[in-house]
């Protein structure tokens, strides 16, 4: 059975009818990226695309387009209802448990996500909420990939976790982040603490560090100036454009995108202590959500985001999420704000 799919990014753009199945985990970067060149082998268009969960051992999902997109009836985003969310005075419990647990010196820096559930008596239409995304955010990479026999992922996420084209190689992390203003003063300052702040740039450095640290030892340059800003509709996030050259112009992307995943911006440092404090603080399983989506060629070439702004979309239900990154000097209220302003990105697009 074939199912639909789309993909929008600055280097690539596709609808179409696909098959998907579960391939190997990230933590498997051989038989990965072995089982992407094959699936993009046969592929229509010549791209074969996948969804990796947050957890490296779990299984990914292979995404292979087969041909050109069915038609569809006009695309419509259902009347969604509140279907609840995570608690948020577990949230900020969670956030002090990690304080705890940085100040304890366990690790440097953790992510805690929370999610909100929203619910439909009609059927969602993945595709459309994909496409809402698209207009209202053309620089985003805007993915609509199937997960499950009956779920898509659903995003429009603005961080590059890593781009590969011959020897060429770029990755775009986003940590440290303040919510934006409708007032264009307050909007300012805000973006102008943010540069300033030692507490988010310290955040952010950990996560530059840890990708040009699994980079270095496959490049002969590796660039990573100082961080500058980036915006989106609902938050500013400090930004640093990473280029090198790759020793091996044959190192396939996804072998980058398995070592690189997940980077402390989603996860923390160090990343196994990280993982364990993440499982002990939320109550549910993220999913794919802090994972990593994109696309690989035949020729080992490619491009990946973190699965961020996202939701994974059922026929009555959708689950968004968003994170924060806890850090010495992190404050519980602050990071329940930063959660909701990330969240308002992908909710905009499926309740307006």
């Amino acid at each position: 059975m074939t199912v639909s799919m789309s993909w929008r990014s600055p280097r690539a753009a596709l609808a179409a009818d696909a098959l998907f199945g579960e391939g190997p985990a990230a933590a498997d970067h051989t038989r990965l990226s072995t089982a992407l060149r094959a699936a993009a082998d046969n592929a229509h268009g010549g791209r074969a695309f996948a969804a990796l969960p947050f957890d490296r051992e779990q299984t990914s999902t292979i995404v292979t387009p087969v041909g050109p997109p069915s038609p569809r009836a006009e695309a419509v985003v259902a009347r969604l209802l509140d279907g609840g969310q995570s608690s948020p005075d577990d949230y900020r419990d969670g956030v002090r448990m990690l304080l705890d647990a940085v100040a304890d010196g366990d690790v440097a820096k953790a992510v805690l996500a929370r999610y909100r559930d929203l619910a439909s008596p009609q059927p969602c239409d993945p595709l459309a909420i994909a496409d809402r995304l698209g207009r209202t955010h053309p620089s985003a990479h805007v993915f609509a990939l199937p997960v499950a026999a009956d779920r898509h992922l659903v995003g429009a996420s603005p961080e590059l976790l890593v781009a590969k084209s011959g020897r060429a190689v770029r990755s775009h992390p986003l940590a440290g982040s303040a919510r934006r203003s409708a007032e264009p003063a307050v909007d300012r300052a805000n973006a102008a603490a943010l540069r300033e702040s030692e507490k988010d740039r310290r955040e952010h450095a950990y996560v530059v560090d840890a990708i040009c640290d699994v980079l270095a030892p496959y490049c002969v340059r590796l660039d990573a100036p100082e961080p500058g800003l980036l915006g989106t509709d609902s938050m500013w996030h400090l930004g640093t454009e990473i280029t090198a050259e790759l020793r091996d112009p044959d190192v396939p992307v996804s072998e980058l995108v398995a070592h690189l995943h997940p980077t402390p911006a989603v996860c923390g440092t160090p990343r196994l202590a990280a993982y364990d404090l993440i499982s002990e603080a939320e109550p549910f399983d993220r999913g794919f959500f802090a994972g990593a989506v994109g696309w690989t060629d035949a020729a080992g070439d490619g491009e990946w985001a973190v699965s961020i702004r996202c939701g994974e979309v059922a026929p009555h239900r959708i689950r968004a999420y968003a994170g924060a990154g806890i850090v010495a000097g992190s404050d519980p209220d602050a990071e329940l704000a930063e959660t909701s302003g990330k969240l308002s990105t992908f909710l905009a697009a499926v309740t307006a």
